[in-house]
């Protein structure tokens, strides 16, 4: 029996909830084109630096390449730097889409990502299954470099509630970092902190 009590609205973190991620492998990419560093430039939970900005939506595709070329031992063209960056969004189990499909029926299914242009156009793909894509399995994705706007900020949280229209107790909030689950708590909704890999069951809902 589930433990969350009068949930309408489901909100699932992307990346380490519905994706899996993989950072060494991330961090091994960048490394073969001689960026050394980058383990230093990015975080599993709380982005900062031009990385934060990105996600932001500070600054551009192109701006995000050259911040990350400063770091580059050599010459590394955009089509590298994007497969590298984009090598971390390993892949979506089937049985996480098959559990989205059958909560939308019964729930309001939305999603609240830290995420930036060229990781979220790449994760889209990934919900390109049986002729579906990511609107079929949401029906509202709310995303950090559109909104100008990052967890853990309540600001973030509360622009999702105002516009979904949905009170907060409401609510139940997937995330894999504890300070996003911190927040969501204090502003009244019901949380899980998911640990990575994790599989999510239908009854636990």
């Amino acid at each position: 029996m589930s433990k969350y009590k009068n949930v309408t609205t489901i909100i699932f973190d992307l990346g380490g909830v519905i994706i899996d991620l993989d950072w060494n492998l991330c961090i091994h990419n960048f490394e073969n084109l001689g960026i050394s560093n980058m383990r230093n430039l990015v975080s599993t939970t709380l982005q900062k630096g031009f990385v934060l900005d990105y996600e932001l939506g500070m600054i551009t595709d192109g701006e995000f390449r050259d911040e990350i070329r400063k770091n580059a031992s050599g010459e590394v063209a955009d089509q590298q730097i994007d497969h590298a960056w984009t090598s971390l969004l390993v892949g979506i189990p089937e049985e996480k889409l098959n559990l989205l499909s059958e909560l939308k029926k019964k729930y309001k299914i939305l999603m609240l990502s830290n995420t930036n242009n060229l990781s979220f156009r790449y994760s889209e793909k990934m919900f390109e299954v049986n002729g579906k894509n990511v609107t079929d399995f949401f029906d509202k994705c709310y995303l950090s470099y559109e909104m100008k706007l990052a967890k853990p900020k309540p600001e973030i949280f509360e622009a999702l509630l105002a516009d979904a229209g949905v009170k907060a107790e409401e609510c139940l909030f997937l995330d894999d970092g504890i300070h996003n689950i911190e927040t969501a708590r204090k502003l009244g909704m019901q949380t899980w902190l998911v640990e990575p890999y994790t599989p999510l069951n239908l009854n636990d809902f």
